[in-house]
């Protein structure tokens, strides 16, 4: 799902009549941009006291890139388990802005997993595996990584807040204890149900998310013979016992009623959930704090909750 609004970037295609060929080409062009220098002017600039480094984890039959935040601290620190958004494109790149800041002001490892994107043959089965792997990783060896096992919470936007999400479950069903869980603009639901909620008939033609673009994410995501609902946190069974949510909404989202829906569901099953609405904000705006001015009060609050959530009492004076 599309997060960046600007720059040189590729013309949008026909998500109904898009090839393998020709999305492998849209991704290329795409996410050369969403890495790129210039892009800093949409995606905002790093905190200078957070280091960024890429590294490779070795996971079951596959190696998978990382990009890892780490500030100027003693640890061992809380963990911070990212999913960028974009689903079939992205990258961590274009997250550096709330990841760098997060990993210096409270202090705190965060992590953000580059997982595989969906395509033709690649479902979102496959990037949810990646999300949870990763952090059953980085957990089971905390000395290595700096972190405190015990303080780790999972944060994403869009597709990235689905597979965070789908590892919060995940977490709770293994015994595997997660301090919070924060959801950006996430996408919840992937079963026939997804295009039937009021806010997306509202905002179908967003300029960073249209229903027609959904549709094909939909394609990807669960192809025929996929268990849609496995993969929909909307439709998980029981909710309860869950870590703390901090569900973010843009108001003007095609799936801004996903998240107030899981955000009521938490609720009704006795998990903390906070959800949050940003007026007038669109889909990805956290990742766009050079043109969203929602960006830096949604930041500040996601910064606090975190805080509060991995009992840690480091002040911010920067925000």
């Amino acid at each position: 799902m599309s997060d960046i609004t600007t720059m040189d970037r590729p013309s949008e295609p026909d998500w109904s009549t898009l090839t393998a060929e020709e999305l492998a080409t849209y991704r290329d062009a795409e996410n050369r941009v969403r890495a790129s220098a210039a892009a800093r002017v949409i995606t905002g600039e790093p905190d200078p006291g957070a280091a960024i480094d890429w590294h490779q984890i070795t996971l079951p039959g596959r190696e998978l890139p990382v990009r890892v935040y780490r500030p100027a601290a003693d640890g061992p620190l809380p963990l911070v388990l990212h999913v960028h958004g974009g689903g079939f494109v992205g990258t961590a790149v274009q997250c550096d802005w709330v990841n760098s800041h997060l990993a210096a002001r409270l202090p705190a490892v965060v992590v953000s997993v580059e997982h595989r994107l969906l395509d033709f043959e690649t479902p979102l089965s496959a990037a949810a595996d990646d999300g949870w792997d990763v952090l059953r990783h980085v957990v089971d060896h905390a000395g290595e990584w700096g972190v405190d096992p015990a303080r780790t919470a999972v944060f994403g936007e869009s597709c990235g807040a689905l597979i965070s999400a789908l590892a919060a479950i995940r977490a709770g069903r293994s015994g595997l204890r997660l301090r919070a869980q924060v959801l950006v603009n996430p996408a919840l639901d992937v079963t026939s149900t997804a295009f039937s909620y009021d806010s997306m008939s509202r905002f179908e033609h967003t300029p960073t998310l249209t229903l027609a673009l959904l549709r094909f994410f939909q394609r990807l995501a669960v192809p025929h013979g996929s268990d849609a609902r496995a993969l929909s946190p909307l439709h998980a069974g029981d909710l309860n016992g869950l870590p703390p949510a901090l569900v973010v909404v843009p108001t003007h989202d095609p799936l801004a009623d996903h998240g107030r829906r899981y955000a009521g569901r938490l609720q009704a099953a006795g998990t903390p959930a906070r959800l949050s609405e940003y007026q007038e904000a669109g889909h990805g705006f956290l990742s766009m704090p050079g043109v969203a001015p929602q960006a830096a009060p949604a930041r500040a609050e996601i910064l606090e909750f975190l805080r509060e959530a991995l009992d840690n009492g480091v002040r911010d004076d920067h925000r």
